[in-house]
């Protein structure tokens, strides 16, 4: 294609709405346009390269034996309602009605529908299993649209879905996804990471993130250099780092003392003198569940924070939340920040195992203005000791007990195995070989297009632009003639240009009547990978063949341009299983 006659809108200025750098680079190099919070136009450039995308993703997935669907974006509410997430989505579904006044949602994902699929044509184990995917758009009220394309409302997803008789065929369904990621994210030229992950909303209990470090990134995933441990936050473990106990404190009595506006830890820490270490942190939380709601106390260390994926798995339900202002009053007679497990049986009380075998803590009093010393867990109150905490860098390894680093990073993907979760309570049944029925067990996975690109610029951009991996940039080579009304420079370009289109190179054509300078500076913004410029040298028969991500520059003639361009696309390393 010949740049003249394509719409690149560049900016040389940053856009002061723009904080991350793909965000920054999207906008400066004409690839997005805002069209509202969280919602994108793509404009040609980003058009190509997610397409580049979708097609490394399509060729991947078609190679483990998965078969493209097309679903419908918008989704009667009864699908939902049945799985029993009409409710459980909350805010974050868009939400609407026709005009007979029926309830319809925009599809955030497709575990309904495609079970619904499942439950009306597959009757026996002989037709599994089955995988089945798709590569559209996606819809979230995300609360919070910011960093570009990493946090929208409306994004697009390649998601797919496995269904097998036992759980030994959801292994080998999900072992083949987790191949196909790994492949799609290594040809897609990203350095990622596969972790041990929450499953949330989707239900199922084990799951892998596929991760991309970035400083930009909003997951944090916890590593051990010395083992290669690696987790999502909301699922690691790890031992706490120890606070040794005064053995003295174990004999003293409670000792109620004033805070008077003191409810922070750090406030009453800094009145009381103790550390946050010594002082239980307590969280009124509520569990909703089918019929009804109840209330728990949650006890944590005072520098410690609540894991909410933690809480929702351990006591099974998903909608887990803080009690409100007039729930606290009620259950236990104090404001917030005056609250504390002693005295109190009408609530069931769990308490993180950093607080088991410590003593001579700080607690709420259950009265306003007031605090507990001398608080010993199990002397002073019951509790049930769980894992609750956020891990903290420097807590020991799980496996081998080293410290345990943290690291930001982009999820763009989310792998699953759902079990009988949606085929259970939505009426999916097949008969097995002794011609019983059973309900197939199923898997589902999820790749971010949008999070792919950003990921890669992100990870692969410096203060001139984007430097993107040839496999999924617009081009896989710019041809940049110095004075394009030069005879010389334009038949070498033309020429150049032509025997790229026939080797089968993804080319662009720099012909505008512009200074070198500002085509090297489109150039290197928009990301092409190599660069070919053709300059005075042209005649000694030579160009200057370029990459972008190394600057290194090298001279070869015309007649070894697009071998030697061939050659280094054809470089790219792959994953090999």
């Amino acid at each position: 294609m010949r740049w003249s006659q394509l719409f690149i809108p560049t900016l040389r200025d940053i856009p002061s709405e723009a904080e991350a750098a793909s965000h920054q680079l999207l906008l400066r190099a004409g690839y997005i346009r805002q069209l509202a919070a969280g919602i994108y136009s793509y404009l040609f450039l980003a058009k190509r390269s997610l397409l580049k995308i979708e097609r490394i993703i399509r060729e991947e997935m078609d190679l483990i034996g998965a078969q493209e669907f097309h679903l419908p974006e918008l989704h009667p509410a009864e699908v939902w309602q049945e799985s029993g997430r009409w409710k459980m989505m909350g805010s974050d579904m868009f939400r609407l009605q026709d005009r007979w006044g029926r309830d319809l949602c925009l599809g955030m994902t497709e575990e309904e529908v495609m079970t619904t699929i499942a439950r009306g044509e597959l009757r026996s184990y002989k037709q599994l299993p089955q995988l089945w995917y798709q590569i559209q758009t996606k819809f979230r009220d995300e609360p919070r649209p910011k960093s570009g394309l990493m946090r929208v409302r409306r994004f697009t997803m390649k998601d797919s879905y496995s269904f097998d008789i036992d759980e030994k065929g959801l292994e080998a369904s999900y072992r083949k996804h987790y191949n196909a990621y790994c492949r799609i994210l290594s040809r897609s030229g990203l350095d990622y990471l596969s972790v041990e992950a929450h499953s949330g909303a989707m239900g199922g209990k084990k799951s892998h993130e596929f991760v991309l470090p970035s400083d930009a990134g909003e997951d944090v995933v916890v590593t051990c250099d010395a083992c290669d441990y690696l987790a999502n936050l909301e699922k690691a473990e790890s031992t706490p780092q120890v606070i040794e106990n005064d053995a003295s404190t174990k004999a003293n009595p409670l000792e109620e003392f004033e805070t008077p506006g003191q409810k922070t830890i750090a406030e009453v820490a800094a009145f009381g003198g103790l550390p946050a270490s010594s002082h239980i942190k307590s969280l009124a939380m509520v569990i909703s569940e089918e019929t009804e709601s109840k209330a728990v106390l949650v006890l944590l260390r005072g520098d410690h924070q609540l894991s909410e994926a933690k809480l929702s798995v351990l006591v099974s339900s998903e909608t887990v939340r803080p009690a409100h202002p007039e729930e606290i009053q009620k259950w236990f007679g104090a404001e917030v920040g005056y609250i504390g497990p002693v005295g109190i049986s009408q609530v069931e009380i769990i308490a993180d195992k950093a607080l088991e075998g410590r003593s001579g803590l700080v607690a709420g009093a259950n009265k306003n203005g007031w605090h507990l010393r001398n608080v010993t867990p199990e002397r002073d109150f019951k509790a049930h000791f769980e894992d609750l905490r956020e891990v903290v860098a420097g807590d020991g390894c799980p496996h081998c007990g080293q410290p345990l680093a943290l690291k930001k990073c982009i999820e763009v993907g989310h792998i699953f195995q759902l079990g009988r979760k949606y085929s259970e309570s939505m009426g999916l049944r097949v008969l097995d070989e002794d011609g019983k029925e059973r309900a197939p067990v199923m898997g589902s996975y999820g790749i971010g297009l949008e999070r792919i690109l950003t990921g890669a610029i992100e990870q692969n951009h410096d203060e001139a632009g984007m430097m993107l991996p040839a496999a999924i940039s617009p081009f896989e080579v710019v041809i940049v003639p110095v004075n394009f009304k030069n005879d010389d420079q334009r038949e070498a370009a033309e020429m150049i240009y032509e025997r790229c289109l026939k080797s089968g190179l993804d080319v662009l054509l720099d012909d505008r009547p512009e200074r070198a300078g500002v085509k090297f500076k489109d150039a290197e913004l928009i990301g092409i990978p190599y660069r070919v410029t053709i300059g005075k040298k042209v005649a000694e028969g030579l160009v200057e063949l370029s990459d972008r991500s190394t600057r290194l520059s090298t001279d070869v003639t015309l007649e070894e341009a697009v071998v030697s361009i061939r050659e280094k696309v054809q470089a790219a390393p792959l994953a090999d299983f």
